[in-house]
């Protein structure tokens, strides 16, 4: 029996002690309680979500002990759910901040599900006018205000539409921390800011002379186009071997020992079969 199906089993037996506990309520009652599945709540990165997403489809299809909810919001919206016990599981697509620990306290307990990394993106009319490859200095400069036009880049007369996410979000925070030096820059060439992922993908594949940064399962579809960074393209060898500036690790968050519920749902995604799903969301797997 692996670990997953042990801490199903342990869930299980939790669950049903919890429920038969209860010896105020009506046979009727007490039948339909001992029915009821576990639930737990998982929110915030929107990076990580839609692996979280599938591997909780799949779970909650293969077993009827516990029920996984999956929200988004942003990396810092899940670590402050979970540790003010609104969420049981947060999502996030960088490291808990000492200022987090600070003030909620130092209970994280981190559990690396998956790699990934942060693309940067342009449309598909100046990928094909040959901005192909990005410095840090040249999407620093752009990013800062200092080059406003394409033109400067060797690519055509456009202005340059910036996209980039908004305060709270795990994938902002690392992009200002890896490309402009602090988590906290001030990035005044910014054109519109987004609340998720799929908000940048839509305003750089609706625009013709936009750049943005998504995460690595966002970048398919649309007229976008990856662009190398700092000569390197982001695919999976690149990401998991690190030689891609920008990669990184995602995390599910508990606030302490997980429940038998979280705990035996985390099992899962890092299963065999949980990683899978991981891949085939677009992902790279732990593995």
């Amino acid at each position: 029996m692996n670990r997953f199906s042990v801490n199903l089993l342990v869930a299980a037996l939790a669950i049903g002690s919890i429920l038969a506990f209860s010896g105020c309520i009506g046979q009727d009652e007490e039948d339909a309680s001992s029915k009821k599945a576990a639930s737990v709540t998982v929110a915030g990165s929107t990076t990580v979500m839609p692996l979280v997403e599938a591997c909780a489809e799949e779970f909650n299809k293969i077993q009827n002990e516990v029920r996984v909810s999956v929200t988004g919001g942003g990396s810092g919206v899940g670590i402050k759910n979970v540790a003010g016990g609104t969420a049981d599981v947060a999502m996030a697509s960088r490291e808990v901040k000492p200022d987090e620990i600070a003030s909620y306290g130092d209970s994280f307990r981190e559990f690396l599900v998956a790699y990934d990394a942060i693309a940067i993106v342009v449309s598909q009319r100046i990928y094909d006018a040959g901005i192909t490859d990005l410095s840090r200095e040249e999407v620093r400069a752009i990013y800062s205000g200092d080059i406003t036009n394409w033109k400067d880049l060797v690519g055509p007369d456009a202005g340059i539409y910036v996209a980039a996410r908004e305060v709270g979000s795990g994938t902002r925070d690392t992009f200002n921390e890896m490309v402009l030096g602090s988590e906290k820059a001030e990035t005044p060439g910014v054109t519109t800011y987004h609340g998720s992922n799929a908000e940048v993908k839509t305003a750089v594949t609706g625009s013709d002379k936009a750049i943005g940064y998504v995460g690595m399962n966002y970048v398919q579809g649309g007229a976008q186009r990856a662009v190398a960074y700092e000569g390197v393209m982001p695919i999976a060898e690149t990401i998991k071997d690190g030689s891609y500036p920008l990669s990184r690790a995602l995390n599910l968050y508990t606030f302490g020992d997980p429940s038998p519920a979280a705990e035996t749902f985390i099992d899962f995604v890092l299963s065999e079969e949980g990683q899978r799903i991981v891949e085939g969301a677009g992902f790279v797997s732990i593995r």
